[in-house]
């Protein structure tokens, strides 16, 4: 017998921090207890927005924040949490944003440096590549924990590794230089994918690349660390010889870990093997003597720590302890937090550093006193800033980005638009690193858009297909296969007409775009890079 529910009255109850009206009802218990999971929630009174604006800006009025404290918060923040690249939102309190809002305009240059005779570079990833198949990149990583897992052989040394029919047996002795050669294989693996990466810039038109710190996993660290020569010796030779050849300039970044100018000697010790780290790859390119000259090291003068004169101190002592190496790639970038134009070019013309200007940066930090938000007041500075390249011999270069379009407070500007619209106003044979989340294609964008120099070499991809890869070939000819013979891992197992067509396509044609070079994405659909999600529906069930 089904016992009904009833009620007396109508109750209020709270979902999810909704209200919604729990009335008398005549059904069973279990269905009762659908309906009432399922019920529309009531309206929520509506608040008055620009009443909570007003709340809001009277409690920052409240308890006002000192320069110091703002700049401070914002240095923790970005050294810890934001991602220049990242498109994620920054929230922002409603005094902020009202601030920010009210800066004066910037003033920006006319000048566009047409017609283009420079080289614009991109960063480390290559988005096209990196989803193609099999994918085509230089930072692959891993934990310490897994360089402690392999040090101990595996159960059937016979086999390959697999992650749960063949793993490092814990109970065998461990061996340090066994976990070694695990970390080493992931470094080699990365070194080997950038000579496709770079004959694929190559084919069109992008001849600068910023190298990956993440190359060799762990290399500069305290314990797990380990030096690149001689495992690493030929395979970065390679590389290095490609881009010769090519005409290709390559440099690298490290992080923002890397200060010399912490009071922390700890921290000032990490940053010393860091950079000991990324030379020691530089020359191991062994790239001729301009191309050498021209592989630089960019790296940010940190945080202030409280006092900027005390840390720039605290930087030049431990500069100078550097090695001559070091002190031959090392160069200094103005950044977004803390140190302008007007705060490094006095210290690189004294240590004879060379500057790299960054507009992004300097359009967030600068010296109001002396400059306008904006391209059009830094421009006197270039003669300057170009000495400094000149004492040393190197090919000056500039970074480049833009703030997304949305964004207004001075950390919402510190994101990256994914896709620069124009050109700053530096001179038109200049080495430019476009610093974008798009990579390749932000440069792709900025060659349509301006009619630069390789703009027609590409043409769109096709929406979730791929013509460039052995998958590709195998879905072409596929026929009535079987699934096994469809699948690239199996190609000996399928019939001779496709393992005619797999084996006929040359390696170096895997990913690099077809016949019809179909390699850009259009913004905002990277998602046409990989096959379509299949759109599985459940099949409707009897009504409950």
């Amino acid at each position: 017998m089904s016992m009904r529910a009833t009620r007396s009255s109508v109750r209020k109850r709270d979902v999810g921090g909704q209200a919604y009206e729990d009335t008398p009802s005549g059904l069973s218990e279990p269905t009762l207890e659908i309906s009432r999971k399922t019920r529309r929630p009531a309206k929520r009174p509506r608040v008055d927005k620009e009443e909570t604006d007003r709340i809001r800006a009277g409690n920052a009025r409240q308890t006002p924040k000192t320069d110091a404290e703002i700049t401070s918060k914002i240095e923790d923040q970005d050294g810890t949490e934001i991602d220049p690249e990242s498109g994620a939102d920054i929230d922002e309190d409603v005094a902020a944003v009202k601030r920010d809002a009210a800066r004066p305009p910037p003033v920006n240059s006319e000048y566009l440096p047409l017609p283009w005779k420079g080289r614009l570079g991109y960063a480390c990833i290559n988005t096209y590549l990196r989803t193609s198949t099999p994918p085509v990149f230089s930072s692959r990583t891993c934990r310490i924990a897994s360089i402690l897992a392999h040090r101990h052989p595996l159960h059937n040394e016979m086999l390959p590794e697999h992650a749960t029919h063949n793993r490092p047996n814990r109970a065998a002795p461990a061996d340090v230089a066994r976990g070694c050669r695990y970390v080493e294989g992931i470094g080699l693996a990365n070194v080997r994918d950038v000579p496709r990466m770079l004959r694929w810039n190559d084919k069109y038109g992008i001849r600068f690349m910023r190298l990956s710190s993440d190359m060799f996993p762990f290399a500069s660290h305290e314990v797990y660390g380990y030096k690149l020569a001689p495992f690493a010796t030929r395979a970065l030779a390679e590389v290095g010889g490609l881009a010769a050849k090519l005409g290709h300039r390559l440099t690298m970044h490290p992080g923002q870990y890397t200060q010399l100018g912490s009071p922390r000697q700890g921290v000032v010790e990490n940053a010393v093997r860091d950079l000991e780290y990324h030379d020691e790859m530089l020359c191991l390119l062994k790239l001729p003597e301009q191309q050498d000259r021209d592989a630089v090291m960019v790296l940010h003068l940190g945080g202030t720590f409280g006092d900027k004169t005390a840390t720039i101190k605290r930087f030049k002592t431990n500069y100078e302890a550097l090695s001559a190496s070091i002190k031959k790639r090392l160069v200094l970038e103005n950044d977004d937090v803390s140190w302008s134009v007007h705060d490094l070019l006095p210290v690189c013309e004294e240590l004879n550093i060379p500057l790299v200007l960054d507009f992004h940066h300097h359009n967030i930090i600068f010296d109001a006193s002396q400059v306008r938000e904006g391209t059009h007041d830094i421009v006197p500075l270039f003669p300057r800033i170009k000495a400094t390249w000149d004492r040393k011999q190197i090919k000056q270069k500039m970074h480049y980005s833009e703030p997304r379009p949305e964004a207004v407070t001075a950390r919402q500007r510190r994101r990256h638009n994914p896709r620069p619209s124009s050109l700053p106003p530096c001179p038109n044979d200049m080495d430019l690193m476009i610093e974008a989340k798009d990579k390749e294609q932000a440069v792709f964008g900025l060659m349509r858009t301006l009619k630069l120099p390789g703009w027609n070499s590409f043409a769109d991809i096709i929406p979730y297909e791929r013509t460039d890869d052995k998958r590709a070939v195998l879905k072409k000819v596929r026929g009535t296969e079987t699934q096994a013979g469809r699948d690239i891992n199996k190609v000996g197992d399928v019939s001779p007409k496709i393992r005619r067509e797999v084996d006929e396509m040359a390696e170096d044609e895997i990913g690099m775009g077809g016949e019809d070079s179909r390699v850009y994405w259009p913004p905002g659909m990277e998602e046409w890079l990989r096959p379509k999600k299949r759109d599985v529906r459940k099949r409707e069930g009897p009504p409950i």
